[in-house]
Parts: C-alpha cells; structure tokens; sequence
C-alpha cells in the first residue's frame, strides 16, 4: 500500500469513528441543543421536537460514554441533573454549524426532499 493509500484509508477510518456518534439520529441535534449551555432532562428534550424520553435517555448516556456530553447532579432539594457538553463535545459545534449550512444550501430543493423521503 502507497503512502496516499494509507493515509486515505486513515481519515476513512477517523471519519466512520466519528459517523458511529454522529451519525445516529438526534445526537448531532443534543450536542447543538447543548451549545447554548447546560439543560436539565426535560428543557433538553424541549430544545429537540419529536424526541422520546427513552431515546434521549439512551442517547445522553451513548453521548456521555464518548466523553462529548457530562451528566452532573445537584443533590438539592429538589435533586436536579444537568447535562453539557464537555471540551471535546463543544469542538463539534462549529463542525455542526458548518454541516447546517452546508444542508440549507445543498439540500433545501432536493429532489428527496421534495418527495418527503428526507426528514427536516
């Protein structure tokens, strides 16, 4: 194998890592919710429509075991968790930014979309 073939099948490599997190769907959408700062449970799952309390459980705790989300506890009363994001998960949001303006620009008039094969 040539040096440019080892070299493209590394970033393959780092690109497929990153698509196993990113690439399940509302994770992208809890790290950019997250940008703004720390959410509890319930203001989280306002801040991403359509998501079910099991699959933002289940995507918190997947978030939170590749280090991209922090989960803390205030003892209280009354207790309150809060989640945010941690160094490595806010270097993601210029990435996501720079992915949603690619979409707006790209896939807007897609022909999926039109169909309604594509969700929002």
């Amino acid at each position: 194998m040539e040096a440019d073939d080892r070299e493209r099948h590394e970033c393959d490599a780092a690109v497929g890592l990153a698509f196993t997190i990113l690439g399940k769907r509302w994770n992208g959408m809890i790290i950019d919710a997250l940008g703004g700062g720390p959410l509890s449970f319930a203001a989280l799952r306002r801040s991403v429509s359509g998501i079910s309390d099991a699959v933002l459980s289940d995507r918190l705790t997947e978030l939170a075991e590749a280090v991209l989300v922090s989960r803390s506890v205030d003892p209280g009363p009354p207790v309150a968790v809060s989640y945010a994001l941690t160094p490595g998960g806010a270097q993601l949001l210029p990435v996501l930014e720079q992915l949603g303006a690619w979409a707006s620009e790209h896939l807007e008039a897609s022909p999926a979309r039109e169909r309604g094969t594509v969700s929002p």
